[in-house]
């Protein structure tokens, strides 16, 4: 398979590829939960549900209007689509730090949820960013 035809079927394909990574990280944290024998408090849910917000922050931004073909003293669109990336980016790397944070903290203690808990967070995190930036880079507004 040549490299033409793999961008040509990238469209079609890499959709598929984003709902099956963002699922698979989905699928990691409900088996932590549910196979827990401690109660999950609700703050460790909310890495996930930031990354989630920030895949669909970074989502809403068309691809090409963030490019440098055009400038305009009295345009400021382009600041703004970079600033709105640069923000969904902060709270992406800001949720995968949450993750990785209760990882930590589920590692160092004995009571509340097992160290799973806290490594199938940060894989929920990265799979769910990752499926996001997936998705980003095979849509179009065709």
């Amino acid at each position: 398979m040549d490299h033409n035809n793999l961008l040509a079927a990238w469209p079609v394909v890499g959709p598929g590829v984003a709902g099956a990574v963002f699922g698979a990280g989905w699928w990691f944290w409900v088996d932590a939960v549910v196979c827990s024998a401690a109660a999950v408090p609700f703050l460790h849910y909310l890495p996930g549900f930031f990354a989630m917000f920030a895949a669909l922050m970074f989502n809403c931004v068309n691809r090409e209007d963030i490019g440098d073909g055009y400038y305009s003293p009295y345009d400021d669109y382009e600041w703004r689509v970079k600033l709105w990336l640069f923000i969904s980016y902060v709270v992406s790397f800001v949720s995968l730090a949450g993750a990785v944070g209760f990882l930590v903290q589920d590692a160092l203690t004995d009571t509340g949820p097992s160290t799973w808990t806290g490594t199938a967070g940060v894989i929920q995190c990265v799979c769910v960013l990752v499926s996001g930036l997936i998705y980003w880079t095979c849509h179009s507004e065709d």
